[in-house]
């Protein structure tokens, strides 16, 4: 029997997806028609012999709730739960804090996966080389490239064995093209080894109390020092790596983070594609009188688009959004409630929830050439060219151009804005 476990995180995080994340916690924003989150579920509920998945983070109970009773409902076979941490105690805190209600039925193999990522998740390989090769965890890694290798954890793998040699946590100098995808999976002696870094940890926070003491620079109340923190990356697979006892599996698929609010668009666009290569059940098509569609497109069922509106490719319509006459949307998300009057242009954007965009408006923004364009908002206190973004209940008015900017909710836009964060 096997779990997983997705660490959510809490509402102190996901700043970098703001104004996004003010409306909702960044795991249920939808990428692709479905939550974040549900992308990682579907992966999870499709692996041999998993029973429980189980999510971890500091929100308020409730905030989860409906969304893990449709998950049961979606995903019979499959029990979930979600389980609220007391403080935030690292990357691998949570994990290890909850270690009792995790290892209950005596699982062989536990998932923990982080939730800011998309990725065509091959967990069922991932498990293989895991039970083939009978290491302790294995992480799965991706290629990046050199130049970006800084961004990420990256890993040192033996080409033949599949040891992950060496680990280190966005290196200064370039280490690695081997870049960790946030996606493990482990024994379940990993706690044992857990229990062992976090005495380690408390060793070393000891020796330097001891050692500010003596200067007088110790302060009781900063609790960065807490020694009930324990990260993953620097405390357990840094170790895990040195005693050789970590392996690596290389994703062949698509992956990318999901960081900043506008590297929504490129993973809409990357589960939108995976879709229309499998069933593309879920995607809208050319029938009848409707609108033209190009590529994939994603229109929910409530939803109203006129018959002369022209959609895609990547483009996901949301829940009660009316899409006029005439209107040109690509590369875009549209948001719950949205009303996209007659011949407005929505390209490279994000329309938030209850926003209207006037008749000849245009919404635009620059397409996404590498994730690094859509990590920074500004470069020397100007505001990039990237993803265009309206937060909740924006109004634009008739004949508006918004191009290459971040709003945020609640505002009305009278005049043309290019490059500015409207707050």
């Amino acid at each position: 029997m096997n779990k997983a476990v997705i660490l959510v995180g809490g509402p102190s995080r996901a700043t970098r997806f703001r104004p996004l994340s003010m409306h909702l916690p960044q795991p249920l924003f939808p990428v692709g028609g479905k939550p974040i989150i549900w992308h990682q579920i579907k992966a999870l509920s499709e692996v041999r012999d998993l029973k429980e998945i189980i999510l971890i983070g500091f929100f308020e109970d409730f905030v989860f709730r409906p969304f893990l009773d449709k998950c049961q409902e979606d995903f019979p076979e499959t029990s979930f739960k979600y389980l609220r941490e007391y403080s935030q105690l690292g990357t691998a805190g949570g994990f290890f804090h909850f270690r009792d209600q995790i290892l209950r039925g005596s699982p062989k193999n536990i998932f923990m996966l982080y939730t800011d990522i998309c990725s065509s998740f091959p967990l069922n390989e991932l498990l293989a080389q895991h039970e083939r090769h009978g290491r302790l965890g294995t992480i799965m890694v991706t290629r990046v490239a050199r130049s970006s290798a800084h961004l990420y954890g990256c890993v040192v793998v033996d080409a033949e064995t599949r040891l992950a040699e060496h680990y280190v946590e966005k290196p200064e100098t370039y280490v690695s093209d081997m870049a960790s995808t946030g996606v493990f999976v482990f024994d379940q002696d990993i706690f044992r080894f857990m229990a062992r870094a976090m005495d380690n940890r408390a060793d070393l926070l000891e020796a330097e109390r001891a050692k500010e003491s003596a200067y007088g620079r110790y302060d009781e109340g900063d609790d960065t020092n807490a020694a009930n923190r324990l990260r993953l990356e620097q405390d357990v697979l840094r170790a895990m790596a040195g005693e050789k006892k970590l392996s690596a599996f290389l994703c062949k698929g698509f992956w990318r983070q999901i960081k900043s609010a506008a590297s929504a668009v490129p993973a809409n666009a990357l589960y939108l594609q995976q879709a229309l290569e499998q069933s593309g059940s879920l995607l809208a098509k050319n029938t009848g009188p409707g609108p033209e569609i190009t590529g994939a497109v994603f229109i929910h069922p409530s939803a109203q688009v006129h018959p002369t509106a022209r959609l895609g490719p990547n483009v996901s319509i949301h829940a009660r959004a009316v899409v006029g006459a005439g209107v040109r949307i690509s590369d875009s998300i549209v948001l719950d409630n949205v009303h996209i009057k007659d011949n407005a242009a929505v390209l490279h954007a994000i329309v938030g929830w209850d926003s209207r965009i006037g008749k000849w408006g245009r919404v635009e923004g620059s397409a996404v050439a590498s994730a690094d364009d859509i990590d920074d908002v500004t470069q020397s206190g100007v505001k990039v060219n990237s993803i265009c973004i309206l937060g909740e209940d924006v109004q634009v008015k008739d004949e508006v151009f918004i191009r290459n900017s971040i709003v945020l909710p609640h505002k009305d836009l009278a005049a043309n804005k290019h490059n500015e964060i409207i707050m």
